[in-house]
């Protein structure tokens, strides 16, 4: 069995520091989910002495692991059908706008554009902010 032939994103965003993390996955099902949780943990840190609540957007696939999310992230899902409420969704327009009016001649093609934008995106947390800071989301308080 060859590749597979699609591509999804994985993105996770502050909204109030713009710091982000995008992860590029060819299946969307719960495996893949438990693989991005487990990596998005490492690279922020997370654990016993620091926590992370990421919101969920409620895809039938963000089911955690038989021992639950990994150590240091708890979750938070939106209502069905409630898109506005996501910060993350403001940030496909920027994911996608190398990928606009453009064929790839191949799915690692597109990957590598994707992934170049993906990581340019990390380094520009202003931008992210601009895009996902809600006046209505709450502020962390240290």
């Amino acid at each position: 069995m060859g590749a597979s032939p699609w591509l999804y994103i994985y993105a996770f965003v502050n909204p109030e520091s713009g710091e982000s993390r995008f992860y590029l996955v060819p299946v969307l099902n719960k495996d893949a989910y438990q693989a991005v949780m487990a990596a998005f943990a490492q690279s922020v840190g997370a654990g016993p002495e620091h926590h992370v609540l990421v919101v969920e957007d409620g895809g039938g696939f963000h089911v955690p692991a038989l021992q639950g999310h990994p150590v240091g992230i708890q979750t938070v899902t939106l209502p069905p059908y409630s898109p506005e409420l996501q910060p993350v969704e403001r940030l496909w327009k920027l994911t996608d706008a190398t990928l606009a009016n453009q064929c790839f001649e191949s799915l690692d093609d597109l990957q590598t554009t994707l992934g170049e934008q993906c990581a340019w995106l990390e380094t520009q947390p202003d931008l992210l902010t601009r895009h996902t800071l809600f006046h209505w989301w709450p502020l962390c308080r240290n």
